[in-house]
């Protein structure tokens, strides 16, 4: 029989989490805060004040939530409301909060042929492409743009199918560049676009409708389901995040002189 006081020792063990390095912090966010370099802009600032290392995967929000569902990463920043709460409400995610929001909008050939550039919403956007067979590259991917897209599709009471609707399972650059290669449309964050404008000749052709506004949000991974994360390493970049200091540098982040997300944090200063 063993001692008892090995018994002790040993269920200690097994039962004690693997501690969390305090000083690296696993963040999955999206590929447009990733194309769109406002991740490079901010976190260095974060490391700088707090001196802990963020390991960033840019992946589509629903691969980030996989991934913090799975406890591959500590936290996660996205834009999928609907999912979010759907992760929190089942206990995967803690403390989520409000970050920032930016816009979708409509690309494609300059020519126009389902003539999307003179609609009144994106409704009628959609309705004139499928109504024309007008090819569409869509994300396909489970993204927090693919969601997006899927949902005003069915605002626009369509479903798409049909040999000019090519899911094509990509990011956003790579589906930027396939629209661009067959001039077909595509719907794309306007961070992303920025990023990838010059090299294109697809062009802007609707913007501005309320359905394509795009907002972001940061959840804490729970420890109570997955106790090797780093949750206080989370905590402190959603209290950063949504600081005022932070929040004024996403305010004044820009591509091309163009502001690319609206801080979601009001500051009182």
């Amino acid at each position: 029989m063993l001692p008892k006081v090995f018994l002790l020792l040993l269920g200690f063990f097994v039962t004690t989490p693997i501690s969390a390095d305090d000083s690296l912090l696993r963040l999955a966010t999206t590929t447009s805060t990733a194309n769109s370099g406002l991740m490079d802009y901010l976190l260095p600032r974060f490391t700088e004040e707090t001196s802990i290392e963020v390991h960033l995967i840019a992946v589509g929000t629903g691969k980030a939530l996989r991934l913090g569902r799975e406890g591959d990463v500590d936290v996660v920043l996205v834009h999928a409301r609907a999912a979010e709460d759907a992760f929190v409400n089942a206990g995967h995610g803690v403390n989520r909060a409000d970050v920032m929001y930016n816009d979708f909008i409509i690309v494609g050939p300059e020519s126009d042929p389902a003539d999307v550039a003179r609609s009144g919403s994106v409704a009628e956007v959609l309705q004139k492409i499928f109504d024309k067979s007008a090819p569409f590259i869509s994300r396909g991917d489970d993204s927090g743009t693919h969601k997006r897209e899927l949902l005003l599709w069915q605002i626009a009471g369509r479903s798409p199918a049909g040999s000019w609707y090519r899911e094509v399972g990509q990011g956003m650059g790579k589906t930027l560049q396939i629209a661009n290669e067959i001039d077909a449309y595509t719907m794309t964050d306007r961070g992303t676009w920025l990023a990838y404008q010059a090299k294109l000749e697809i062009k802007l052709l609707f913007q501005g409708d309320p359905p394509l506004i795009n907002p972001y949000g940061i959840i804490a991974v729970n420890p109570e389901r997955q106790q090797h994360v780093n949750y206080q390493g989370a905590i402190k970049l959603i209290k950063w995040i949504t600081s005022p200091a932070a929040q004024k540098m996403i305010g004044q982040f820009k591509v091309r002189n163009q502001q690319l997300f609206v801080p979601s944090v009001e500051n009182k200063d």
